[in-house]
């Protein structure tokens, strides 16, 4: 049998495809960026075709590149961009409508009655979510009655409900398989996540047929085989999972107390807590890392909303700089007696303070400020946010022992960001070599469920390590940094009350 494994990585601005061999290298690369759509203030969209035309194109071209035929793949790894949502009609293959993105804010309002209506408990207690437009639920909803005729052709049993993953299987199996992984059903805020099953008191909630439904399997198991014409020769999906749950796999993370960071616009944190399903009292959230041969494991995850995207502003905004890499000179060169806090709340915060209505704020400037304390502030912002997230993740679980924060994603390149966060977080910081990790993790689980590639001790081990950055700075220097941070973060979160 062959060892190379194409993974697919549909995110949320591009498509990539890569063909890994059995040392975890990568052969082949195809990438496409696609059109984003906001027809309106606060509404974010995909059409469903270019998700789909550019997962065919990238995957031809990576096997291409890799100078391997697709006979020779020996099966397909898929991760994704998580929560964004797509009904099409089993008739046709085809959608009825645009794909609502994760971004996508629209039935914020109808979010909100749901929680004055009081379903938080419940939603939260069988999906371990908070309610909210993010998740892909109340996007079916407004589909099913914002579409003439969906709802008829739902209880018709016309119609198929899926995430990104279901979408790209339905149409890489030619309409055989209608199906969904665990890390992403979990996320739709209809999947009780203690059964692994759709819940019906859920369903009623937000008024959705359960015949629209794919099938919840394992994130290695039987996904269908993608057609022939598709890549020219039938070639088996063996792995699946949604982008940070797949992270969390190439990141190795397979053990209790094991913890990941993915810094990208955002950043993504999650914690690998076994099969202890630990309910957050610190608005983290409670969600499905993955399940491996019927075994769940759960995950702590925290969100931020503003990461990468701090310096992006530094650049697109302010444009006191040309390109991301020139924050760690500029930070080597602030004036060490200033201290500024900038509370990068551009798109609100994330957790574990959960305000949407809060907006960025800059503190401490003084007549001297200037690009390099505001480089600083940028890439402050971001460890900061992270130690706000492994504080919480500590007093959730406190029998967690956390040694170690395994990074990856643009910023993770940037070594005094990372420095910086060693530092601040007080623990080490290890950077993944692979610039890939997301899809190496997709493929991990296709290659494993193949039965070509180790199982996850032996590819933990043989896996390449990056760089480890280790603290250096002592408590009260942490102590006195992260006091400021947080009386910023409450005059940000104060300010916004007191004009909304």
């Amino acid at each position: 049998m062959s060892d190379y494994i194409l993974a697919i990585d549909q995110g949320t601005t591009s498509t990539r495809s890569i063909v890994f061999d059995k040392s975890y290298s990568a052969k082949g690369f195809g990438q496409q960026e696609f059109a984003q759509h906001f027809p309106r203030s606060g509404w974010v969209e995909h059409d469903p075709e270019d998700l789909w035309r550019t997962t065919v194109e990238t995957a031809r071209y990576a096997i291409a590149a890799a100078s391997v035929g697709a006979q020779e793949i020996a099966a397909i790894g898929i991760t994704n961009q998580r929560e964004t949502t797509i009904l099409w009609d089993r008739r046709t293959g085809k959608a009825i409508y645009n794909a609502l993105v994760w971004q996508d804010r629209r039935t914020a309002d109808a979010c909100a009655r749901l929680r004055a209506e009081g379903a938080s408990d419940l939603i939260a207690s069988r999906t371990g979510l908070l309610i909210d437009a993010y998740f892909s639920a109340s996007k079916i909803a407004w589909i099913l009655d914002h579409v003439s005729g969906a709802r008829e052709a739902a209880d018709a049993g016309h119609l198929a409900f899926g995430t990104v993953d279901s979408w790209l299987v339905y149409r890489l199996t030619g309409g055989q398989r209608h199906v969904t992984d665990i890390t992403n059903a979990a996320r739709t805020m209809l999947c009780d996540i203690g059964l692994g099953q759709w819940d019906d008191e859920l369903l009623r909630c937000f008024n959705i047929p359960r015949s629209i439904l794919p099938e919840i399997l394992d994130n290695i198991d039987d996904f269908g085989v993608a057609q022939r014409d598709i890549l020219g020769a039938t070639v088996p999906i063996r792995g699946m999972a949604g982008d940070q749950h797949a992270s969390l796999v190439g990141q190795a993370c397979f053990e209790p107390g094991r913890m990941k960071a993915t810094y990208g616009t955002g950043c993504f944190a999650l914690l690998n807590t076994g099969s202890d399903r630990v309910v957050s009292k610190n608005r983290l959230l409670t969600t499905v890392g993955y399940k491996i041969g019927r075994q769940m494991t759960y995950a702590l995850e925290g969100s931020i909303f503003i990461a990468g995207a701090a310096v992006q502003w530094l650049r697109d905004g302010l444009g006191i700089i040309g390109s991301a890499d020139q924050t760690a000179d500029l930070a080597q060169q602030a004036d060490l007696e200033q201290q500024l806090y900038l509370v990068p709340a551009f798109t609100g915060l994330g957790a574990p303070w959960w305000d949407p209505s809060a907006r960025a704020s800059l503190f401490g400037m003084t007549r001297n400020s200037g690009p390099a304390e505001l480089a600083r502030a940028a890439l402050d912002s971001i460890c900061l946010q992270t130690h706000d997230l492994m504080q919480a993740m500590r007093s959730d679980w406190p029998d967690a022992s956390i040694s170690l924060l395994r990074v990856d994603g643009g910023v993770s390149k940037n070594a005094w960001a990372m420095q910086r966060l060693s530092d601040i977080v007080g623990l080490t910081v290890q950077r993944s070599n692979s610039s890939e990790v997301t899809a190496l993790g997709a493929a991990w689980l296709a290659g494993h469920g193949a039965g070509c590639w180790p199982g996850p001790e032996q590819f933990a081990a043989e896996r390449e390590i990056g760089q480890g950055f280790h603290p250096y700075v002592d408590a009260d220097q942490n102590f006195q940094l992260v006091r400021g941070w947080k009386a910023a973060v409450r005059a940000t979160i104060q300010f916004a009350s007191q004009v909304a």
